[in-house]
């Protein structure tokens, strides 16, 4: 299941998401009625940084966040509690 159709199955997150892949953003606004996801580099209650790799494993339920966090696999900037709701996502 592909990160937009596991968006939009969840409860909107109440804030804005950035997915930080190097070469591309990922934007998640749920500050509306559905969690939306565009491709857009903004400003965001959280940027998680990541490699496109690794969110792949993380999307696909391969590599659990918390352990990707404390190896440095994934880093979080902002508010963490946002960051928190992406285990909806995986």
């Amino acid at each position: 299941m592909l990160l937009l159709d596991k968006a939009t199955l969840v409860d909107p997150i109440g804030k804005t998401l950035k997915f930080d892949l190097g070469d591309r953003t990922l934007f998640v606004d749920g500050t509306g009625e559905m969690n939306e996801i565009i491709e857009k580099d903004a400003d965001a209650d959280c940027t998680v940084v990541i490699s496109p790799k690794n969110f792949t494993k993380l999307i696909a339920g391969e590599l659990n966040p918390f352990s990707a966090m404390m190896t440095g696999k994934l880093k979080i900037k902002g508010d963490k509690g946002v960051a928190m709701k992406l285990i909806q996502f995986v």
